[in-house]
C-alpha cells in the first residue's frame, strides 16, 4: 500500500509527503503563487518517469550502448472539468552510438504494455502514443 500526505503551506501552495519524499505543489490562478508544479502537472512527470525507468532496466539488460535518455511529455487536455488529460504524446530521444532500434522499440512496448503503472493507470480514459528518436 502506497501513502501520501498533501497538507496545506499557504495560499494555494501544498506540500506533498510521499514517504519523507517532499515535493510543493502550487497553481499558477486563483491565488498560486506558482511555486510548485501543479497536480496535473506531476501526472505528466510521473509518466515520464515511470516509462522512463522501464526503459533504462529494459536496454540495460538488452546490454544497449545508450549513453542518454530523455522522455518528453505533451498533454491535451478536456476544454471543461475536471479538465482530465485526454491525449498524452511521448517522444523517447535515446543517445548512444550503435544502439538498436528494434532494441528500443520493444523497450519502449514493454513499458507500455507491461511494467508502467502510471500509463496502465491512465490508459482507460487517455489516449497515449510514442514516437522514438536515436540521436
Amino acid at each position: 500500500m502506497k501513502e501520501a500526505t498533501v497538507t496545506l503551506v499557504d495560499s494555494m501552495t501544498f506540500d506533498a509527503d510521499l514517504g519523507g519524499a517532499h515535493v510543493l505543489m502550487s497553481t499558477r490562478g486563483e491565488g498560486g503563487d506558482n511555486r510548485g508544479p501543479s497536480p496535473m502537472d506531476l501526472v505528466l512527470a510521473a509518466l515520464g518517469g515511470c516509462t522512463a525507468m522501464d526503459i533504462v532496466t529494459v536496454l540495460r539488460k538488452k546490454r544497449q550502448p545508450f549513453t542518454g535518455l530523455t522522455v518528453r511529455l505533451r498533454g491535451e487536455r478536456a476544454d471543461c472539468h475536471p479538465y482530465r488529460y485526454t491525449k498524452i504524446e511521448m517522444v523517447y530521444e535515446v543517445r548512444g552510438e550503435g544502439v538498436d532500434l528494434a532494441a528500443v522499440e520493444r523497450a519502449v512496448e514493454l513499458s507500455d504494455q507491461k511494467y508502467c503503472s502510471v500509463s496502465a493507470t491512465l490508459r482507460e480514459c487517455t489516449e497515449i502514443t510514442s514516437r522514438i528518436e536515436l540521436v
